[in-house]
């Protein structure tokens, strides 16, 4: 089971990766936004970590290693 990491900034927004682990609309309004994508790259034949701007975070031949990666990537 992944530990869920809800940041607050000094504004108290929280910021975290998505979940229904926890029910977050319990906290307030939300606001999602996509931080990255996992996709297959089908040229070189890995699938890629791809934040919001689109650049390359991270490649691996197995999809379940980008999602991992993703997560500790992103609930540093």
């Amino acid at each position: 089971m992944n530990t869920v990491i809800v940041k607050f900034d000094p504004h108290g927004n929280g910021h975290c990766l998505y979940t229904e682990i926890i029910d977050l609309a319990s906290l307030g309004a939300l606001e999602i936004a996509r931080a990255s994508h996992v996709e297959f790259n089908n040229a070189l034949q890995v699938w890629e970590v791809r934040n919001a701007d689109g650049v390359i975070l991270f490649t691996h031949p197995s999809r379940a290693s980008c999602l991992a990666w993703e997560i500790q990537y992103f609930n540093r």
